[in-house]
């Protein structure tokens, strides 16, 4: 009917009880699954996060930004019900809108988490870009990424406070380098997550391609982007391999093209029709999931990761790297058949 804004452009597949399991990296599943075993940690995590309060947070956005509803920016309450639906949400988060230019999105708290876009984010992408971006902010939620999140954020500040320490310094860096790695495969689940959410798989990789080239798709190719990725891969020699490395120091997302390809490959491989099938982990079974199991398939990942990669640092950290998978493979397998002989079948 005309003048109606709450008819969807087209139909989408409703995913009942999916599991976040469904479309997170492996080696941001496992850390997740590993959590959720540790009874009492969110709680925990909460308590040393004293100073990030939820509520405070939640307050200075109702009191500096924009509440979207049904009266104010009525697309974006559309498509956080629509991503609250298709994901199997029993609660719609809350979205606010923030006078800022640059193009940021996130998800934000614990207990009753709420999203936040900027007008910079608004203006760069059409209304198809932003759905998967509410639909990936909404990943995050379905997944629980807070909780590391802001234990990251904790161990960021505490290893500046204890810079001078250098013994102490040094081993709160490579947890934090480690949580970092975590953080940018936990985003690479939730743009699968943007994508299961808004099923258009060529606006969902035109969104990624904005953050690296801005609104000027006309100008742009996803084809001549994805054969950029292939040039960043390959790299040129050693030196090129290792500044790469060091280019991801400090960083907590992956970079764009990195994102386009990994997206652009889970979406070829089979498993996005797969999901949308009714072929995905369903929720209700998470506490049956084996941290044994999903270690292996992190491992697995990285092998398949470095056996493609053409990189040839890649090439030289490859048996290192491989030696220290095989080490820790066998370290889980005695736990496993540990469990196994206490607890019967998992």
């Amino acid at each position: 009917m005309p003048g109606m804004t709450t008819t969807p452009d087209r139909n989408r597949v409703q995913l009942p009880g999916i599991s976040s399991r469904a479309y997170e990296h492996p080696a941001d599943r496992s850390a997740l699954v590993a959590l959720r075993k540790l009874s009492g940690f969110d709680t925990v995590l909460k308590q040393m996060s004293g100073l990030i309060s939820e509520r405070r947070l939640r307050l200075m956005y109702l009191a500096s930004a924009v509440r979207v509803s049904e009266t104010q920016f009525r697309s974006l309450y559309d498509m956080g019900r629509d991503a609250a639906y298709t994901l199997d949400l029993h609660r719609i988060p809350e979205i606010y809108v923030q006078q800022d230019p640059r193009v940021q999105a996130m998800a934000i708290g614990f207990d009753d988490p709420f999203i936040v876009v900027t007008t910079g984010l608004l203006n760069l992408m059409n209304e198809e870009e932003q759905r998967f971006v509410i639909g990936h902010e909404t990943a995050h939620i379905l997944s629980g990424h807070a909780v590391y999140r802001t234990m990251l954020d904790i161990l960021t500040r505490l290893a500046t406070r204890v810079a001078w320490i250098p013994l102490g310094y040094i081993g709160l860096r490579a947890i934090v380098a480690g949580l970092e790695e975590w953080y940018r495969k936990s985003e690479l689940s939730c743009d699968r997550g943007g994508l299961l959410v808004g099923q258009d798989p060529e606006a969902s990789k035109r969104a990624l391609m904005k953050l690296a080239g801005g609104d000027y798709t006309h100008e742009m190719n996803i084809e001549a982007f994805l054969e950029q990725y292939q040039e960043y891969d390959t790299a040129g020699d050693l030196r090129d391999g290792f500044l790469k490395v060091l280019n991801l120091l400090g960083t907590t997302h992956p970079f764009a093209v990195v994102r386009v390809a990994e997206l652009d490959k889970w979406h070829r491989g089979g498993e996005y029709e797969r999901i949308l099938g009714g072929d995905y982990p369903r929720r209700e079974d998470d506490p049956n999931a084996r941290v044994t199991d999903e270690i292996k398939a992190a491992a697995e990942s990285y092998r398949a990761s470095w056996s493609q990669s053409q990189d040839p640092f890649i090439g030289v950290l490859r048996d290192v790297a491989e030696g220290a998978v095989n080490a820790g493979e066998r370290i889980f397998n005695r736990f496993s058949r540990r469990d196994g002989s206490q607890g019967g079948q998992g």
